[in-house]
């Protein structure tokens, strides 16, 4: 099943807001650093203890964020994106293609370390979205 859900950038305190959106919401969290991740080795070492990927889970949402800020910079407004979680690959390329359609791809549709398909376009717009796609048996 494909969902839509918010992805969430921080200025440094990515994990005390997921932290306070867990107070809020219960559910799971998970926090994912630079540091042991394989994008550690081409990142600057300050960056290390900073939240690569965040994501909140319970029942009925899921809510992600990160503290990793764009060639652009942080700014109120530039600070979410809807991501789309497709069941398959086909289903990926299929979205990412159509919201590019006049937009800006900002991170090619490409096979990603964490063993699926992932890309980001701002579409025709000013919508920022992330194209994700979980590797299965099916795709």
């Amino acid at each position: 099943m494909t969902q839509i859900n918010a992805y969430l950038t921080f200025d440094g305190n990515c994990r005390e807001a997921m932290l306070f959106y867990k107070d809020c919401f219960g559910g799971e969290l998970h926090l994912q650093t630079v540091a042991g991740s394989p994008m550690e080795k081409h990142m600057p070492p300050a960056t290390a203890q900073r939240i690569l990927h965040a994501s909140l889970t319970t029942e009925d949402l899921v809510l992600m964020g990160t503290e990793m800020i764009g060639r652009e910079g942080f700014a109120p407004g530039n600070n979410v994106a809807l991501c789309i979680s497709c069941a398959t690959d086909t289903d990926a390329r299929t979205y990412f293609s159509r919201l590019a359609a006049g937009g800006r791809i900002t991170c090619e549709l490409a096979d990603s370390f964490w063993g699926g398909m992932f890309g980001a376009v701002t579409d025709r717009f000013g919508i920022q979205w992330m194209v994700n796609a979980e590797r299965k048996d099916n795709n």
